[in-house]
C-alpha cells in the first residue's frame, strides 16, 4: 500500500512538473514572439511609443528655504495624449525631489494607459532633455524595461514629449 501511494504521488510530481514546464515555456515563447499591440490603442508592447504631456497640475511644495532649494517636492496627475497630440489617450501621475537647485530634480511617475502602465525613474533636468528608466510595466508593458527621452516642446514647461524605447 505504502508502495503503491509513493509511486501515484511520484507520477503526479512529473505530471504537475510537466505542466508548470509546459506554461511557462508557452508564455515564454508568446513573449518573444515579437512586437505585440493591443487591439483598442494599437500601441506596441515593444520598440518605440511616443506620447504628449500636457503639464497642467504640477504643483511645487516649497519645503526647504523659500524658493527652489533642494529637497522641494514636485507632484502631478496630468493627461497624456497622442503622439499628434490630438487625442487623449492615458494620463501620469507621479513626483520628484529637487535634487540640484536649479539644475535637476529626481523623479518617479507611472504612466496609465488602456492596455497597461509604463514606470520610470530617472533625473528630470530644468534646461535640457532627460533619460530615464523604465523600470517596469503592467498589461502589454509587463516586465518592460529600456529608457524614455523627456523632451520639453516648449519654454514655459506645460508640454512634454515622452518618447519610451521599449524592450522586454
Amino acid at each position: 500500500m505504502r508502495k503503491r501511494l509513493i509511486i501515484t504521488a511520484a507520477t503526479l510530481a512529473a505530471g504537475m512538473a510537466s505542466a508548470i514546464t509546459l506554461t511557462v515555456a508557452q508564455a515564454d515563447a508568446h513573449a518573444a514572439s515579437g512586437p505585440h499591440t493591443d487591439g483598442s490603442a494599437g500601441y506596441k508592447a515593444t520598440g518605440q511609443v511616443t506620447f504628449v504631456e500636457h503639464a497642467i497640475t504640477d504643483t511645487v511644495v516649497d519645503l526647504g528655504p523659500t524658493g527652489d532649494s533642494l529637497g522641494d517636492l514636485l507632484a502631478f496627475a496630468n493627461p497624456v495624449f497622442n503622439a499628434t497630440d490630438t487625442t487623449q489617450v492615458g494620463s501620469d501621475q507621479g513626483s520628484c525631489v529637487r535634487t540640484a537647485v536649479g539644475k535637476s530634480w529626481e523623479c518617479e511617475w507611472t504612466l496609465l494607459l488602456p492596455a497597461g502602465h509604463l514606470v520610470v525613474q530617472g533625473p528630470y533636468f530644468d534646461t535640457a532633455d532627460s533619460v530615464l528608466a523604465i523600470t517596469g510595466g503592467t498589461g502589454i508593458w509587463a516586465r518592460a524595461r529600456g529608457e524614455m527621452v523627456l523632451h520639453a516642446r516648449n519654454a514655459e514647461g506645460t508640454a512634454f514629449d515622452f518618447r519610451y524605447d521599449v524592450t522586454k
